[in-house]
């Protein structure tokens, strides 16, 4: 008989397990349900929904993850037997479809191991104090609708101001292409998507919050633990984002950090290492991740 590969969960073990992932990614999904539901938009929470974007019953769907496997229960095998990238053994185990989902993803996979690899390996800066929210807003005609249906803080002019009077120096090209064209040539750097392996760094928060991203990109490879620890951090992360922005968040009942201010500068570069360092725990994991599954893949070429 052949020896498996990985972890088999028992029945009860993986029901906990699916339960449990259901019941927080419920609870992380809640609020933006309800507001769909309304008809109503949030400007700060409903942006991991609408830029990457995510769909709840995709975030609640629990999987094992690459290298781990479901044994059958009374009933028969798991449900994930019905679900694509999955293959069901002889005896009814259920596990990821691991060739398969290389055969067709291989070159994401790939690519989202190098990139985030690469990003690891740099030193974190945590000198841009969030001044991509405002390069994106910077000089910006009058009749032209703001990005986000906020009032500016500190009006346009105030904004212009805080942009001209800071180095901006933004690494991530997600953000740099939101850039105002007068913004564009104040950045120190002019990213590129070709260019986003050898740029993206630790300390930018983008970077961080697109462990959410690479996590879905992955699919079932990636444990549902692991997914929706990406996820929750993302939030953590655009809640940041946009009290260091220029809007006035008032109305959502959030203080700004003031980043035009000594103690506003300090408070968010405090707050970006704690949450560089979080991310860094959880990069490491999807980096893990990409390996099991190229190591296979090496495997089967030697």
């Amino acid at each position: 008989m052949p020896v498996r590969e990985g972890t088999v969960l028992d029945p009860a073990t993986w029901t906990a397990l699916a339960d449990a992932h259901a019941a927080r990614a419920d609870a992380l999904s809640a609020g933006h349900r309800a507001r769909r539901a309304r008809g109503e938009a949030h400007a700060v929470e409903d942006f991991l929904w609408t830029y990457y974007p995510t769909r709840p019953a995709q975030l609640r769907r629990w999987h094992p993850g690459a290298g781990t496997a479901l044994a059958p229960g009374d009933d028969g095998p798991a449900p994930h037997a019905a679900w694509r990238w999955y293959t069901t053994d002889g005896d009814g185990v259920v596990r990821l479809d691991a060739d398969g989902f290389l055969s067709a993803r291989g070159d994401t996979v790939r690519f989202v191991h190098r990139l985030l690899r690469a990003t690891a390996s740099r030193p974190a800066f945590t000198g841009c104090l969030g001044l991509h929210e405002w390069a994106m807003v910077y000089r910006q005609d009058a009749g032209e609708a703001l990005r986000h249906p906020l009032p500016l803080r500190l009006g346009q002019a105030g904004t212009d101001a805080v942009v001209e009077s800071h180095p901006v120096r933004c690494s991530h090209f997600d953000a740099f292409r939101f850039f105002t064209a007068p913004a564009r040539g104040l950045n120190r750097l002019q990213p590129t998507r070709e260019r986003q392996v050898e740029l993206d760094q630790p300390g930018c928060l983008h970077a961080a919050m697109d462990c959410h991203k690479w996590a879905a990109k992955l699919g079932p490879a990636v444990p549902g633990g692991l997914a929706l620890d990406c996820f929750a951090l993302a939030g953590e992360i655009r809640l940041l984002d946009m009290q260091a922005s220029p809007y006035d968040l008032t109305s959502y009942g959030h203080a700004p950090v003031r980043v035009e201010t000594a103690e506003g500068k300090a408070e968010y570069v405090a707050r970006q290492r704690e949450l560089t360092a979080r991310a860094a725990v959880l990069r490491d994991r999807l980096v893990g991740v990409c390996g099991t599954l190229l190591g296979r893949e090496a495997g089967l070429r030697s």
